[in-house]
């Protein structure tokens, strides 16, 4: 026997809601960066994603200026006349999102969390990779592998993953990158474009990274917001590490402590491009409540 408490009711309806606004976030969502993947970013993500291979299509008469390599010596003996192979770039790609849940996402002081902005930018470059008939696939990662969702085509696919970036909610808070990138190595055979969207508020993942780089192509995409480099003369102020649950009291009127944070950042900063060109990985830096088209479509130019 079930016995039912009029809060039920109340459960399902709070339930009903949560899923409507969900719903109204997705869709959103997809509006906005549908309509910028179609409109910009879709010609530029296939001149730099372009397909690695070639196959072949078909031959033709030999024209001054045709690599005498694509000769098909077989159809030239039989006309008597050179013909060469023409082929065709191999279009469809495979592009993993590696993506960070950590408790670091959490923080924003400019219109959005960093979570957010995360989101829009992995939102933007599905719906870019689907436009261009590739694969998307998304490995969540916090300081353990927290969802893998396998590479598919498709609108309903996309929608899947930005449903997945809103609602998450990670079993873990700390940050482990070097776990995303040898998740990615051993998961996904075949080469693939792949970007890592984080913080990166880690430590020794340059080896992960040059291993994975050289299986793979991947980019990286650093999201930070702007109080992360520089602290505000506001006086004292409590402060809360989101990744380990320590606070402190910071002195924003001394101008020694501002000084100090600003220069850590630099540190940071400087360690995190190094380890992307040891590793000959391409990146770009997203701000919170900051246009992210001009630096997403630098890097796309750059590759």
């Amino acid at each position: 026997m079930v016995f039912y408490h009029p809060g039920n009711k109340k459960d399902k309806r709070s339930i009903a809601l949560e899923t409507k606004e969900l719903l109204k976030k997705v869709r959103k969502i997809e509006i906005k960066t549908r309509g910028l993947s179609r409109q910009i970013f879709a010609g530029e993500y296939h001149s730099a994603y372009k397909g690695r291979g070639m196959t072949f299509s078909e031959v033709r008469e030999y024209q001054y200026g045709d690599d005498i390599r694509n000769i098909d010596w077989n159809v030239t003996a039989r006309f008597n006349h050179p013909y060469v192979k023409i082929f065709e770039e191999e279009r469809e790609l495979t592009v993993m999102l590696l993506i960070d849940v950590s408790g670091s996402g959490s923080f924003g002081t400019e219109y959005q969390m960093k979570r957010d902005l995360i989101t829009e930018v992995s939102a933007v470059l599905s719906f870019s990779a689907i436009e261009n008939n590739d694969k998307i696939g998304v490995i969540m990662f916090s300081d353990r592998i927290e969802k893998f969702i396998p590479p598919q085509k498709g609108r309903k696919h996309i929608l899947r993953i930005i449903r997945e970036l809103i609602d998450f909610k990670p079993l873990s808070k700390g940050t482990d990158i070097s776990e995303s990138l040898r998740f990615l190595t051993n998961a996904i055979k075949k080469r693939c474009s792949a970007f890592v969207i984080s913080d990166f508020r880690d430590k020794g993942y340059s080896r992960a990274l040059q291993v994975a780089n050289n299986k793979h192509d991947v980019a990286a995409l650093h999201v930070y917001d702007i109080r992360e480099s520089t602290l505000p003369s506001v006086g004292l102020i409590r402060v809360l590490d989101s990744e380990t649950g320590r606070e402190r009291w910071v002195d924003t009127s001394s101008r020694r402590v501002r000084d100090s944070y600003a220069m850590k950042w630099e540190s940071h900063e400087e360690m995190m491009k190094e380890i992307f060109t040891r590793a000959g990985v391409d990146h770009a830096s997203l701000r919170t409540g900051a246009d992210y088209i001009k630096p997403l479509l630098r890097l796309f130019k750059k590759r």
